[in-house]
């Protein structure tokens, strides 16, 4: 039984992870592999029975397939992955606009379908945003690919309804970690182990579900559909 983490210096697949080796053992998947070495210490004293790093590069498609079966018979995936990128310079630089949406929906989209089509049973974590719940003017860019994904999921999870796999797709507000870092936290910020906490623990439902970080937020989300275009696009990232 494995437990795959690709993007494995992610703060939130590195909670996430922490929380479900104990007795199994992990593949770290992760661009540097020279990077692993902390996450490797931390799956260990976690329990994990052996814990390996592998290459990754979130935006090489074809590699996807090769490394997710490469893995072994991966029972709990966590695509963790993901970029913030340059809001501005995306908005005057189709190359900036064109990275973050290679690596936040294109990339996400891609293994995701891998890991279903490969795994046969367990749980899959893919991560959401309530950026994509209504995307603003401060971060459409990646607030775009943060919708799409979520389309994506949802779809996904009816797909693999009744089949023993199980897709947990988290919507967390503003997390607070090394992503964010420099920025100020928006109302209902969340850290990453509070995300990690919320979707491990709807995992144990044994059914696909989408888990808004914090639960209240949902409710704040409902009002933000409501808010008359000519505010929302002044509102802050």
């Amino acid at each position: 039984m494995t437990v795959l983490l690709l993007g494995a210096t992610s703060d939130i697949g590195g909670e996430v992870a922490a929380r479900v080796c104990r007795g199994r053992r992990v593949v770290l998947a992760l661009r540097d592999p020279g990077r692993g070495e902390g996450v490797v210490k931390r799956m260990l004293e976690a329990g994990a029975t052996s814990a390996e790093v592998v290459p990754f590069e979130a935006t090489d498609l074809d590699s996807h397939r090769r490394v997710i079966e490469a893995a072994g018979e991966v029972t709990t995936a966590i695509v963790a992955f993901g970029i913030l990128g340059d809001q501005k310079l995306a908005e005057h630089d189709e190359r900036e606009a064109a990275r973050i949406a290679t690596v936040d929906y294109l990339a996400q989209i891609n293994a995701l379908t891998v890991l279903a089509d490969v795994m046969p049973r367990g749980q899959i974590y893919a991560f959401s945003s309530v950026a994509g719940w209504r995307p603003r003017r401060a971060n459409y860019v990646y607030g775009s690919t943060k919708a799409g994904l979520d389309a994506f999921c949802q779809g996904l999870a009816d797909r693999l309804h009744g089949t023993g796999l199980n897709l947990i797709t988290a919507r967390p507000g503003f997390v607070i970690g090394s992503m964010t870092e420099g920025m100020k936290p928006a109302v209902m910020s969340v850290t990453p182990d509070a995300v990690a906490d919320a979707v491990v623990a709807a995992a144990g439902r044994n059914r696909s579900c989408t888990v808004w970080v914090p639960g209240r937020l949902r409710l704040l989300a409902a009002v933000m559909r409501l808010v008359p275009r000519p505010v929302w696009r002044r509102m802050p990232r």
